[in-house]
């Protein structure tokens, strides 16, 4: 068998099934913001790798870091050892992360940063013999993984996990916030949330959501102000807040992570996908000093999780490279020209009568049709195009890596207006 007749009959790909008419395309090598495909096509990736890859690929001072650690040692077990690169990096997350976060512990993706940090939540009203708090409120059109738990507190009907729903744990789900990003938060939404505090309050361990951004869910931007509230709320009803900072972290919406529009610090915060620059699988859970007391004081007096591959010593690695990297540079300007230029460029795609809605934040610009894509269809046409454009539902959307010249943006930019004029046609 060729390389592509293995792919096709014996490789599941994400979301998608072993026979799917779906295409393919094997990537040879990456450089930059660009993909050279297996037949020499090169694509502009306006998808950063599902938003990991900020500074684009192959980046010299990130391949010279991870070079230098693999001639130390590539793994070593966390149980009982530690090592210099997850000593290094945890000084930067605790540095750059909102206070009181000071305590981190390591996973090997997203999805189980958020086990993690449900799992803190739940551990800790042990500690606090309030056994009874164990439930969580989670807002409709989220999302938070794959795994169990994060597909407990992921919307239970419009999202991907609906066919779970008979086994999963029965979660609490307000609605999403309806303020957009920008404008003061809308009543009935707080007083929604309230609502279900005063009447659960009792026995939810905590509030979750994806701040500013719901991402994989629908692509939502909705009012730092309802966040604001939201904190507050949490505080007088003694419910702990988990943030869930994997997609918008590190930049991406403008601030280094997106509940700093809010001016607010979670109890618990999940970060992953751009923390190594999107090298090596890695997430973080951070939470303050006094939920890890807690934990340590109550029964059994360890926190109850250990990943075989914790705080991969290249990950830590590949992790502080990528931090270092984006506060070195200019990034906040970098973000503010991206934004301008997606605001520009994809403003027309407001006049498209198959056009939902058009939204823009950060490094983050999506169109929102009103029927789903063809996938299938769409995908080819934007390889044709020459970029590589991954919508999904009703969303087209762009989330570039921050390395991306003005140039290159456009070229993307022009090739998502004149594909989705086409599709009016």
């Amino acid at each position: 068998m060729n390389d592509s007749s293995i792919d096709h009959h014996h490789i599941w790909h994400p979301y998608s099934a072993m026979n799917s008419p779906f295409p393919v395309y094997e990537v040879e090598s990456a450089e930059g913001v660009y993909l050279t495909l297996k037949d020499g096509r090169k694509l502009i990736d306006g998808m950063s790798s599902w938003w990991c890859m900020i500074h684009g690929y192959n980046h010299p001072t990130m391949n010279a870091a991870i070079e230098s650690q693999l001639k130390k040692m590539s793994h070593v077990m966390f149980g009982g050892l530690t090592h210099e690169p997850a000593i290094k990096l945890t000084e930067r997350l605790v540095k750059i992360t909102p206070e009181p976060l000071e305590k981190v512990f390591y996973s090997d993706s997203g999805s189980v940063a958020v086990e993690v940090a449900m799992k803190i939540a739940i551990q800790y009203w042990h500690g606090k013999a309030q056994t009874d708090k164990h439930k969580f409120i989670a807002l409709r059109s989220a999302y938070h993984g794959d795994t169990f738990a994060a597909m407990s507190v992921s919307d239970p009907e419009t999202g991907m996990h609906s066919l779970f729903n008979d086994v999963l744990i029965k979660q609490i789900f307000i609605d999403q916030p309806g303020s957009r990003f920008g404008e003061s938060c809308q009543q009935n939404d707080i007083n929604q949330l309230e609502s279900v505090l005063k009447n659960h309050g009792d026995d939810v361990a905590a509030l979750i959501m994806e701040p500013i951004v719901q991402g994989a869910g629908g692509m939502w931007f909705y009012s730092a102000d309802f966040l604001r509230q939201a904190k507050s709320l949490c505080e007088k009803y003694n419910v702990l807040l988990i943030l869930d900072e994997i997609a918008t972290g590190f930049g991406r919406t403008g601030k280094l992570f997106a509940c700093e529009h809010a001016n607010i610090s979670p109890d618990i915060m999940c970060v992953g996908k751009a923390l190594t620059g999107g090298y090596m699988t890695l997430a973080a859970t951070l939470t303050t000093q006094e939920i890890s007391d807690t934990i340590d004081q109550g029964e059994p007096g360890v926190f109850m999780h250990g990943p075989t591959f914790m705080a991969n010593p290249l990950a830590c690695t590949a992790a502080c490279s990528s931090i270092d990297l984006l506060l070195s540079s200019d990034w906040e300007n970098s973000i503010k020209q991206i934004e301008m230029q997606l605001s520009n460029g994809l403003e027309q795609c407001k006049e498209f009568q198959h056009v939902n809605d058009v939204r823009i934040l950060g490094a983050i610009g999506v169109v929102e049709m009103k029927q789903a894509v063809n996938m299938k269809t769409i995908t080819e046409k934007f390889v044709n195009a020459g970029v590589w454009i991954r919508p999904f539902g009703k969303l087209v959307y762009l989330m570039p890596p921050y390395t991306i010249s003005a140039q290159e943006l456009d070229t993307l930019i022009q090739a998502l207006v004149l594909v989705l004029k086409e599709q009016q046609q």
